[in-house]
Order: structure tokens, then C-alpha cells, then sequence
């Protein structure tokens, strides 16, 4: 931020809260385009968060799972199963207690993941590319934010 820009105390509360819902609706319409570049049309939102969850973390129970997701358990036994059923999600018992059921991405799991990343940074970068220097250097600065706000 420049001098002149007033800083996050200084503003007006309207203004902090015209700024938060434009900031939100930026965010959604973002996110609903970057929604439209996955690799397989046929998953849900929960089911593909789901999975890359998995990816990320996996192996992980049902449980663990439906944790991670903010879902009920019996919600995340419908998601998996979906998953399971596509292929794209095996149950195996975990090595250590034959009783529990770890859940993690098949090969086509883990692929569909690959590919649906690798689509969605394709797509932004086609975008930023063509930001001036001045904006892609405020896009740097704005993505540290938008994390501080993710994680707090």
C-alpha cells in the first residue's frame, strides 16, 4: 500500500463493508469459473473437495475425513461411496488396526486431481499473464492476504 492509501483502521465502516461483499462476490465468481475448468464434469463440488482432500492428506478414515470436510460422517459415507463407486476413491484397512477402513485416491483419483490442477493454473495464468507489472504485483501482494484471511 502507497502513503496515500488509508490502511484497514482508518477505514469507514461502510466502506469496510462495501468492500467485504465486493470482495465476496469477487471471490465466489472466481472461484465458480475455476469450478468450470475440472477434468471430470460428473463429480459434485463435495465429492471433488473430498478427493482432493484425500490427495493432499490421504490416507485418511471416514471420519478424519468428514472432519476435514465440516460434514457429517453418515453426509461423508454418501461422498465416499460415490467415490468408490467412480473408481476414483479405494477402501483399504489400515496397516496397524485391520478394524478401521482408511479411504485414499486411486491412480484415476490422483490423476483426475493432477489434471484439474493443472487446468485450473493453466486458466489463471492465461489471465495474470496479461496484467500489467503494476498488477501482478498487486495480485502478489493481495494473494498473501487473501492466505492470512484463509488461515485465520
Amino acid at each position: 500500500m502507497n502513503a496515500e492509501s488509508p490502511t484497514p483502521a482508518t477505514l469507514p465502516h461502510d466502506r469496510v463493508a462495501e468492500l467485504s461483499h465486493d470482495f465476496r462476490l469477487a471471490n465466489a465468481r472466481l472461484t465458480r469459473r475455476l469450478r468450470q475448468q475440472r477434468a471430470n464434469d460428473e463429480l459434485t463440488a463435495g465429492q471433488f473437495s473430498a478427493l482432493c482432500t484425500l490427495f493432499s492428506d490421504g490416507p485418511l478414515t471416514l471420519s478424519e475425513l468428514s472432519e476435514h470436510e465440516r460434514v457429517t460422517p453418515p453426509s461423508m459415507n454418501r461422498t465416499v461411496n460415490a467415490l468408490v463407486e467412480a473408481e476414483l476413491v479405494q477402501r483399504e484397512n489400515a496397516a496397524n488396526d485391520g478394524r478401521k477402513v482408511m479411504l485414499a485416491p486411486s491412480a484415476a483419483g490422483n490423476a483426475l486431481v493432477r489434471e484439474t490442477r493443472e487446468r485450473r493454473d493453466a486458466w489463471i495464468a492465461q489471465r495474470v499473464m496479461k496484467l500489467s507489472p503494476e498488477q501482478q504485483q498487486v495480485l502478489a501482494e493481495a494473494t498473501l492476504i487473501m492466505k492470512e484471511l484463509a488461515d485465520s
